[in-house]
């Protein structure tokens, strides 16, 4: 009997569509699961007639792969994962190969790596991007750790991945250890941001502009057809026709408090760490904690009474400004995430392919879009950019993008209507566009109360000063040190 290509460990909805994709490349799929059930029932069931071998045992599975075994998990992040890498270990060959698909946070990907790199054994952490659609039509796949797997991979991972115009696959190697997830994570924390960014728009058509959900569609039809052409633009196009069983739109009796699985928080954290403002992103997972305290804001707002005052300008323009505002904060969500993988990067010794990552961003996952196309270039035509700002044409597109910018930021806070992903990008822009910012004062503080010294200047960078600012504090200063 033919053994199988690949195994895989996990039959949830994005399991068995994975494994759909891959015999239907062409390659023979072993398959398990803890409840054994699920896999008589897939057999059975989607996988009758397909070259899909089911199995009872993760022995059974392990037997019924070609060397070297390629296992592929799709189990639950976090203790699940080692707790099967554990299991499978031992039933294991030198060269044989892990894979964990799930959505695993970077630092235990690096972890993981080492680990069962010191057993003899090969690692792969990648993040699969675009829900069960894409896990059966094809997904963006963001492959990390051990190098020599990937040449055994490469085949299937590439096979279904979902592919751009020119036929070129949205997987490639990402690079060592915790790469491929690390990379995933920030692609989440844009997820939030550009989630944030479109429910603001919405917010200032239906509260400020009094538009019905049939005339957002519209708009979002219409924006859908331009430079904001995605895949998240596109189905909040299909959402606001979406009518409930009553004929009136089923948004509406939607309740406004968001959900998160962590990955943006993750993000947000990382950034922290590796000091990079990553701004919008951090405001889109703080709204969606925000939007939580539901019963709370209910209680704020009969304490609050006020009303979003009648708009007073031309809809037709200031809608046309908020399809811009919302490409210009885009494109500040994305040049925030490029500047955290390139500091990361730096930290961890990855060799991150900028360009790579945004071909892989453009098919197959939640971020998709026509935008991601410019960003390619911009990387391929300087892979040391600095920030998409930098880039000309991001810097062109931004300048005319501005004014509108500014006109939706003003109205925002004008008319009361919270949009603080757009605002933050917009106060991110005029910083990092700032020569003088007031953290000279800043410093003066610090070394005012905690001794914490400065750079003048009139003097070489990296010699650090000292005042004695009220005559009391002496001449001793604290250490310097960056955060």
């Amino acid at each position: 009997m033919k053994k199988a290509d690949i195994g895989l460990i996990g039959l949830a909805v994005m399991g068995e569509n994975l494994t759909i994709n891959m015999e239907s490349k062409g390659f023979t799929v072993a398959v398990f699961n803890r409840t054994t059930s699920k896999v008589d029932n897939f057999i059975a069931g989607r996988a009758a007639g397909k070259n899909i071998i089911g199995c009872h045992s993760l022995e059974e599975l392990i037997d019924n792969l070609a060397l070297p075994r390629k296992i592929f998990m799709m189990v639950k992040a976090g203790d699940a994962v080692d707790s099967m890498i554990e299991q499978l270990l031992p039933l294991l060959s030198p060269g044989d190969i892990i894979i964990d698909g799930g959505n695993s946070h970077f630092p235990d990907t690096i972890r993981r790596t080492e680990y069962v790199e010191s057993k003899g054994m090969l690692y792969i952490g990648t993040g699969v991007s675009g829900g069960e659609e894409g896990a059966l039509n094809g997904p963006s796949i963001m492959p990390g750790g051990s190098p020599a797997a990937w040449p055994h991979v490469k085949p299937i991972l590439q096979a279904i991945s979902a592919k751009v115009e020119d036929g070129s696959p949205c997987c490639d190697w990402v690079g060592e250890n915790g790469a491929g997830h690390f990379v995933k994570m920030v692609h989440n924390g844009i997820e939030y941001g550009d989630m944030q960014l479109i429910c603001e728009a919405y917010q200032l058509m239906r509260d400020l502009l009094g538009m019905s959900c049939d005339e957002m569609h519209e708009v979002f039809a219409e924006w859908n057809k331009g430079e904001l052409d995605s895949y998240l633009i596109e189905i909040t196009k299909d959402i606001l026709a979406y009518k409930d069983k009553d004929g009136s739109p089923l948004v509406d009796k939607i309740l406004d408090r968001a959900g998160q699985k962590g990955t943006g928080k993750w993000t947000g954290i990382a950034a922290l760490d590796e000091g990079v403002p990553l701004t919008l992103i951090g405001e889109a997972v703080f709204a969606r904690c925000l939007s939580s305290m539901k019963e709370e804001r209910v209680k704020a707002a009969g304490e609050f009474k006020r009303t979003i005052p009648a708009f007073e300008g031309d809809k037709k323009e200031f809608v046309e400004a908020l399809r811009q505002a919302l490409y210009a904060s885009k494109i500040i969500s994305y040049a925030q995430g490029y500047t955290l993988m390139r500091q990361a990067a730096g930290h961890y010794g990855w060799n991150l392919n900028y360009g790579g990552i945004a071909l892989m961003w453009r098919g197959g996952c939640i971020i998709r879009s026509a935008f991601l196309g410019k960003i390619k270039e911009a990387y391929t035509s300087n892979p040391d950019l600095e920030n998409l700002l930098l880039d000309p044409y991001f810097k062109e597109t931004i300048q005319k993008l501005v004014p509108a910018w500014r006109k939706v930021a003003a109205a925002a806070l004008q008319y009361g209507v919270p949009a603080p992903a757009m605002t933050s990008a917009l106060s991110y822009f005029d910083g990092y566009t700032s020569e003088n910012l007031p953290a000279n004062l800043l410093q003066a503080q610090r070394d005012y109360f905690g001794a914490h010294t400065y750079e003048r200047t009139d003097a070489p960078r990296g010699e650090f000063f000292h005042t004695n600012w009220t005559g009391h504090g002496g001449s001793t200063s604290a250490s310097t040190y960056n955060a």
